[in-house]
This record gives C-alpha cells, sequence and structure tokens, in this order.
C-alpha cells in the first residue's frame, strides 16, 4: 500500500478508490499547525486524484482527534486557522467522512460536524467541552451541531460540555453509521455518495425546536454556571444558529470565541487545565516502580471510611473493611451497600458490576483479618492517641511488605510515622469527604516513606480515578492549612463588623459555591475546635485570636449535626440565628472594637489575599511543590472556583494588573 505523507503528522493512502488519511499525532491527536496543514494538502490531493472516489478522515491509535493543542492559544494564530479547514472539508466536491475511531473532542467533534458523513466504532465519543477551557467552539461547533441534533441537545452538549457514546451520538442524528470497522464503513459510505448531492451539514436546516424543552436545558446549563461567561455565550450562539444564516452564525461564533480565549476566565481554566497534567509527577520518581497491590484493607467505616471502600471496589481492588464490634462491622457493610446501591441506580455502575464490588468486599471487627493485605488504610477519628495505637497495632498484624497509610486531615503524620516499627512504609492519604465522589486525594510524602511506596500510594490513587497532589508532611497539609488561614481571616471580619451571613453571600456571589461559615457548618465545628486545643499551650500569646467558634462549640454547636452552628438548621434549611448574632455582638464589646462596614469586594480580597499568603509560606515551607498543586486542592477540595483558577493564580494576576 502506497503511502503519501501529507505533512509530519498527517499521512493518506488509497483504499478501494478513496483516500483515506490518518492524523498521527501522539498522544491525542491534536490538531496542531502540523496537523491543519496536512489535512488541507490531503484535501488538495484528493482533488487531483481523478479516479479517488471521495475521502476518509480518521485517527491513528484510540483517538479520532482529542482537540486543538491548547498550547498554541498563547501564541499568534497560525494558517490555516482551523474554521479554515472545517469550510474547506464541508465545501469539498468529492464527498469527506469522518471514520471516528475513539475521542472527536474539541475540534475534533467541529472536524467530524464538517464532514458530509460520519461513521463510528463503539468505542468512539463525541464532544465540545472547550466551555470547561471559558471559550466556545470556535470552527463552527454551535452552528453545525444543532443542524444535526436539535437545538436542546446542542444547547446541553455545548453549554455543560458534556460527552456522549457513540451510541447516544446515533440515537441523536449526530453520527449516520456504528460499525466495527469505522473505516472500512466510512469507504463504502463515500462511494454512496460520489454521485449524489451532498450532504453539507452547515446548510441544513436547523432540527426545529421544543421551545419548552430548549429552555429547561439552557435553565440547567445556566444554573451550573455560577457566574462563568462560556456557558451563556455557548447557549446564546446555539439558539442563534437557528435564527441566522450559517455566515453570520459562524461569524459571530468565531468573534465570540477569540474574546473569550483572551479572558481571565479562560486563562484561569488553562491553568487548571496544565497544573492537572503535572499534579502527581514527582521527579524523583522517575524508573521507580509502584508495588502490587490486590487486596486493601481499611480500618474504621464511617462515612468516610466507607467511601473509600467504595472507591476501591469500584477500581477493581478486594476490600476487606475493619470496625471495632461485629455490630459497627456490619453498619460499615450496610452503609457500603447502600453506596454502591446508589451508584447503581444512578447509572454509574452496572448491576453486575455492583454485584462483582459485593464479592470482593468484607468486613470483620477483627483487625488479624488485614494480615495479607497489600495496604492498609486507617480511616478512624482524628486523634493523634487513637490513630498512633492503630497503627502500632497494624504492625503486628500486617505483612512486612505492606503499606500503612493515614487519612488524617491535621494531624502530622511523621510524628504517626515515628510511632511505629517500619516508617518507611508509612504515607498519607488524605480524602476528602465523601471519598466515593470527591475527586481530590493529597498523597503525603513523609519524611521516612520508601519511593516505592510514594509511587504505590500514587498509583492507587489514580486508579481510583482520582486527582492526586503530592505534598510534603506537616499539620493539615496543603487544604487544610490555607483552609485554616481562610477561616482565620473571616473570623477576624466578623470580629470586625461583617456578619457571618454577609461573608458567605460575597463568597457564593464570586462563585463558591458555599460561604466559609456554612461549610463549617456542614463539615462539623468540632474537628478544627481540637487542632485549637492541641495548639492552644504553643500559641503565641500576643497573636490575634478569635473565640467566637470556641463558644459555638462549648454551647454545643457543632453545625448541621447538632441542627446548629454558626447557623440553625431548625427548618431544615440555614438560617440567620439571633443567638449567634448577639454571641458575636457581646465578643466584639469585650474587646473593644467598633464593628464597621465591609464591602462585598473588600471581603473577597481579604479572603483570597489570606489564601495566597498562606499558599507562599507552604511553597517556603516546600510543603507544596507548586502554585498549581495549591490551586487544585483549592479547586477540588475546597470549593474555589475553577473559573477563577485558585487563590495562586488570583495572586498572580493580581500582581501581573499591577506590574
Amino acid at each position: 500500500m502506497d503511502v503519501t505523507r501529507f505533512s509530519g503528522s498527517v499521512y493518506g493512502s488509497i483504499r478501494d478508490g478513496v483516500l483515506v488519511v490518518t492524523i498521527d499525532n501522539p498522544p491525542v491527536n491534536a490538531l496542531s499547525t502540523d496537523v491543519r496543514e496536512g489535512l488541507c494538502r490531503a484535501l488538495d490531493h484528493a482533488v487531483s486524484l481523478e479516479g479517488a472516489a471521495g475521502v476518509v478522515i480518521t485517527g491513528a491509535g484510540r483517538v479520532f482527534v482529542g482537540g486543538a493543542d491548547i498550547r498554541e492559544f498563547a501564541t499568534p494564530p497560525v494558517a490555516p486557522i482551523l474554521p479554515d479547514v472545517t469550510q474547506r472539508i464541508e465545501q469539498s466536491d468529492k464527498p469527506v467522512v469522518a471514520a471516528i475511531n475513539g475521542a472527536a473532542l474539541g475540534g475534533g467533534a467541529e472536524i467530524a460536524l464538517a464532514c458530509h458523513g460520519r461513521v463510528a466504532s463503539a468505542a468512539a465519543i463525541f464532544g465540545l467541552p472547550e466551555v470547561k477551557l471559558g471559550i466556545v467552539p470556535g470552527a463552527g461547533g454551535t452552528q453545525r451541531l444543532p443542524r444535526l441534533v436539535g437545538t436542546a441537545h446542542a444547547v446541553e452538549m455545548i453549554g455543560s460540555g458534556r460527552s456522549v457514546k457513540a451510541d447516544e451520538a446515533k440515537r441523536f442524528g449526530l453520527i449516520d453509521a456504528l460499525a466495527d470497522d469505522a473505516v472500512a464503513e466510512a469507504v463504502t459510505l463515500a462511494h454512496g455518495m460520489a454521485n449524489a448531492p451532498l450532504r453539507r451539514t452547515g446548510e441544513l436546516a436547523v432540527v426545529p425546536a421544543d421551545e419548552a424543552e430548549t429552555e429547561a436545558m439552557a435553565s440547567k446549563v445556566l444554573a451550573k454556571a455560577r457566574g462563568q461567561v462560556a456557558p451563556a455565550e455557548a447557549v446564546r450562539l446555539v439558539r442563534a444558529a437557528a435564527l441566522t444564516s450559517l455566515e453570520k452564525g459562524l461569524a459571530d461564533e468565531r468573534t465570540t470565541f477569540l474574546r473569550l480565549r483572551d479572558s481571565d476566565e479562560a486563562a484561569a481554566l488553562r491553568h487548571v487545565f496544565f497544573a492537572e497534567r503535572q499534579a502527581g509527577k514527582v521527579a524523583k520518581l522517575e524508573g521507580i516502580s509502584p508495588r502490587p497491590v490486590v487486596t486493601v484493607g481499611i480500618v474504621g467505616l464511617g462515612l468516610m471510611g466507607s467511601g473509600i471502600a467504595v472507591s476501591a471496589l469500584t477500581a477493581g481492588y478486594c476490600v476487606i473493611g475493619v470496625e471495632q464490634t461485629d455490630d459497627d462491622a456490619q453498619k460499615g457493610r450496610t452503609c457500603i451497600v447502600g453506596l454502591l446501591g446508589k451508584a447503581a441506580q444512578s447509572g454509574r455502575l452496572t448491576p453486575d458490576a455492583r454485584k462483582a464490588c459485593l464479592q470482593r468486599l468484607a468486613t470483620t471487627a477483627d483487625l488479624t483479618a488485614l494480615s495479607g493485605v497489600d495496604l492498609a488504610i486507617e480511616a478512624v477519628f482524628d486523634n493523634l492517641a487513637i490513630k498512633t495505637d492503630l497503627l502500632q497495632r497494624l504492625d503486628g498484624v500486617v505483612r512486612p511488605d505492606a503499606i500503612l497509610a493515614t487519612n488524617t486531615s491535621y494531624l502530622n503524620p511523621d510524628e504517626l510515622a515515628a510511632a511505629t516499627i517500619h516508617p518507611e512504609r508509612i504515607v498519607g492519604l488524605h480524602f476528602f469527604s465523601p471519598a466515593n465522589v470527591m475527586r481530590l486525594v493529597e498523597v503525603i510524602d513523609c519524611a521516612a516513606t520508601r519511593l516505592d511506596v510514594l509511587a504505590t500510594a500514587l498509583a492507587f490513587a489514580k486508579r481510583l480515578g482520582k486527582l492526586p497532589v503530592v505534598c510534603s508532611a506537616a499539620e493539615g497539609f496543603i487544604g487544610n492549612r490555607i483552609f485554616s488561614a481562610y477561616r482565620r481571616e473571616a473570623e477576624f471580619m466578623v470580629e470586625d463588623g461583617a456578619m457571618p451571613e454577609e461573608i458567605d453571600a460575597a463568597l457564593e456571589a464570586w462563585g463558591f459555591p458555599m460561604g466559609i461559615f456554612a461549610v463549617n457548618d456542614m463539615a462539623g465545628l468540632e474537628i478544627a475546635w481540637a487542632r485549637r486545643k492541641r495548639q492552644a499551650a504553643t500559641r503565641n500569646p500576643n497573636e490575634r485570636y478569635v473565640e467566637i467558634a470556641d463558644q459555638l462549640c462549648e454551647a454545643g454547636r457543632l453545625g448541621r449535626k447538632t441542627g446548629c452552628g454558626w447557623y440553625t438548621y431548625s427548618s431544615g434549611e440555614k438560617t440567620v440565628d439571633p443567638q449567634v448574632t448577639a454571641l458575636i455582638e457581646t465578643a466584639r464589646k469585650a474587646k473593644g472594637i467598633v464593628p464597621r462596614q465591609f464591602s462585598a469586594d473588600e471581603i473577597v480580597a481579604h479572603l483570597l489575599r489570606s489564601m495566597a499568603d498562606e499558599g507562599s509560606v507552604l511553597l517556603s515551607e516546600g510543603i507544596a511543590g507548586s502554585a498549581g498543586d495549591i490551586d487544585l486542592v483549592m479547586i477540588n477540595g475546597y470549593g474555589f472556583p475553577a473559573h477563577k483558577g485558585g487563590p495562586m493564580f488570583q495572586a498572580r494576576l493580581k500582581r501581573d494588573s499591577h506590574a
């Protein structure tokens, strides 16, 4: 088979009278300048081949096209730009068919939309996730997709960035056929189109819309946007496709794309994207292989331990859960079974997969049942004495080569490790609750942790589908250290005149899903209170300290679990409590503080600065490896809005604006 090279990453060959063009730009066949040039040359070549009935475009490996080359976003555009490529495809006089062999995302989806036909393998997925980078599709996606699937489906897909699998795409009308051999079927389809008028997507009328369904989809997208601009612009552009010509729609889309691409929101989301790519990459682990892990032991089957168990089971591990009594072990099993049931009901888990998970689960009150596990995770109450005692007992139970992980939130794992026989096998795995839902795991590299132990912890977290962020051992790690500083600053403002509900409202208006005092109530006030009591003896008496949170705890106001904390929940809903207001006013008077007003902007600025300042300290101490790691922790563990980039990104943005 003769192969023609159109560029470094695009080549083609004739198959049954059709030019099959393959994009080969690993790892995801991104639409780099070289790929775009190669596609244009391939189309030119097809025109010159009188015997070629048409063109089939496919991807090498398991990906069709994974999207644009995001590294080019910060550089001047180089011709041919993607809108010109999609126009060339759509206007081709010879049929062009996409053979979608895997992911067709972003620009890859736009290439497929511009083709005259689309054939997909069962492994194909299709999506326009640009809103997740703070932009909209810029090469016809918002105008061509509704012409194939209708406005409502297009609003939902583009506005949310959700990807669809091949069978769903076929139901929508997004693809023409499913085939085991997508290329062979695409070649056949190209022949069938060769002597008939071509079905150019841009010339189709938008599929008639059910206005109520479209409005419902738009409302759903906008409700989840939380102040992001891109989803609203995506909805607007999709809806406009039915009201304007393709030419005008494409021009509007391109103008919007360029404006959003240069926005702070897009810069923030690109920062997060690249930070995620770097997360978990530790230079000293290069060449270090993780140990094999088949069976995981989990001690403590409360909400946290049960969530970890579900994550491990759904990732394919065998799990042995241990509690103090048989009754507690049974309660833990019931909790795990319930969480698996909810996952099955929502469609995240098939009935067969749920059954397999249960077959790999055992719960017991016998700690010696963990004698054969490869990894044991303690998830008991965050108390130094309790955790130390448990790890010492595990020392005498598990194999010498088994790894012991602590799920402590605030305690320094180095202190825990120092009390064990083999500190080199201790590692921190700080999950966030609920652990079966939350994506973040702080992986704590203790002073004595062996490299292969750290590598194993990372591999384990990744197999769970988590986002692992590595940090050094210290009390509170990255997240809780910053959260403590953030909470402390919020309490200073309360003492100085801002009310908790004003602070929460300012944060929520800025983009946080929940204000800090509401978060404290949800998490429970007693954990931070215990930490403050531990630190009381060593606290600098000259440092400012706000007693209000302690007074709430002393009054039994521990948050939602007790029906009251910073707010009251007597009606089931969060409500401002006059008793808390009175307590705050009394505390101010006791210190002679004359309360002052804080604007919403001032509140947010204070809190962002406190986070960034603590983040800088973590970097200087070597606790955090990078500013990006800090931002990922705050976004994925503490509700910092991703489209704002994280506290360190915001600090850099502020510095740059004043430079």
